[in-house]
This record gives structure tokens, sequence and C-alpha cells, in this order.
């Protein structure tokens, strides 16, 4: 079943439908498999085409993986942008968040595209690289307008420094990610989503000053 980041938008404008089909099965093994393990003969074979036909449409591998985050990105963002809409309190936000990078493992084999991603990202070409930069940029500069929100309307501890709080929990939900694949275990994950949640739940606790 196709995970709630793989349904967010429609085919890009200017993609052929057999582009879409490369980019879809590319993405189902490098989520599965990591970058540097997946070849256009691989690709070619699922798809049901020669290896010179996914040239025709993306010439190097770097024009792959850099198509294949771009979209992947785009769709991350809409995924954020449906959950802003629903209008949810933050923590109900956050604890939305943390489901989708749940989803993105499936059961145990694959992870979120980017978190593979950067887990190779010393062998990456440098256009995808950006892409993953991007990737990672986009999550913690949503879940810092989330933190800081929150703690503005008293549902989230408060924090000098909700940026940092953010990279922490994005850090945490792709370490989660690793971590519940490693051991086949994915309670591993919902253990790691529990409490990070817990832990920025309510507002932060006031202590006596002592003199």
């Amino acid at each position: 079943m196709k995970d709630v980041i793989a349904r967010a938008g429609n085919r890009p404008e200017g993609v052929s439908r057999t582009a879409e089909m490369i980019l879809d099965v590319a993405e189902r093994l490098v989520s599965s498999r990591g970058y540097n393990a997946v070849s256009y003969a691989d690709i070619a074979t699922e798809v049901g085409i020669r290896s010179a036909s996914i040239h025709h449409h993306f010439p190097s591998k770097a024009d792959l993986g850099r198509a294949l985050v771009e979209r992947y990105r785009t769709r991350f963002q809409h995924v954020l942008e449906d959950i802003d809409e629903e209008g949810r309190d933050e923590v109900s936000r956050l604890e939305a968040y943390l489901r989708v990078m749940r989803e993105a493992i499936g059961d145990g084999e694959r992870l979120c595209l980017c978190t593979m991603l950067a887990a190779d990202y010393a062998t990456l070409p440098s256009t995808v690289k950006e892409q993953v930069t991007q990737f990672a940029d986009l999550n913690e500069r949503w879940l810092t307008k989330v933190l800081h929100s929150g703690a503005v309307a008293g549902v989230i501890r408060s924090s000098a420094d909700p940026g940092s709080d953010a990279r922490s929990i994005y850090a945490q939900a792709q370490g989660a990610q690793l971590t519940a694949r490693s051991f086949n275990d994915l309670a591993r994950f919902d253990e790691a989503a529990s409490r990070i949640v817990d832990s920025l739940r309510g507002p932060k606790p006031e202590f006596p000053v002592i003199n």
C-alpha cells in the first residue's frame, strides 16, 4: 500500500507517465536498498522497459536522484500543509507529523527516502545532496513553527531555542526509523515518537525561585 507521502499531489506538470513510473519504482528501490545499490538495470526490469529508455528521461543517475528527491520533498510539503489546514492544535500536529514519518517506513522494509539518502550522503552527487538538505530544512522549519506557536499557546513546553528543538526532533525521528528497521521492530519507532510528544506536552513547569 502506498504511503501518505506517495498519495500527496498529482503528477508534476511536464512529467510523462513513463517518467512517473520510473520515479515510482526508483523511490521504492532506493528507500529499501539505498542510492548506491540501485542501478538503471534494476529500475528497467521493474518498469518493463530498456535501460536506454530511462536515460531518455533521466540522462544520468544524478538527474534521476535529483528529480526523485525533488518530487518527494514537494509531496512531503503538501502533507505538512494538509496537517496545518486541518486546524489541529500544535501537539496534534506534531503527532500527525510523527505518524507520517512512521508510515514512511511501511512494515519496516524501507525508510523515508531522505533518511536513506542521508545515510549515503558522502557518496551522493552534489545535486542530490542539495535536495536532501532542502528536505531537512523543510522539516526543521515546519517543526520550528509548530514548536513556537505551541509554546505561545501554552500547549507545548516553551523553549528559548525552538529551532534547536526542531533539529533534535527531526534527528530523533530519523534515528527512530533506522533503529526500528535495524531491529525489525516498529514498536521502537512508536516508543520514540511517544517520548518525543510526552517531553513537549504542556507548558514549561514553574519552579520556585531560590534566593
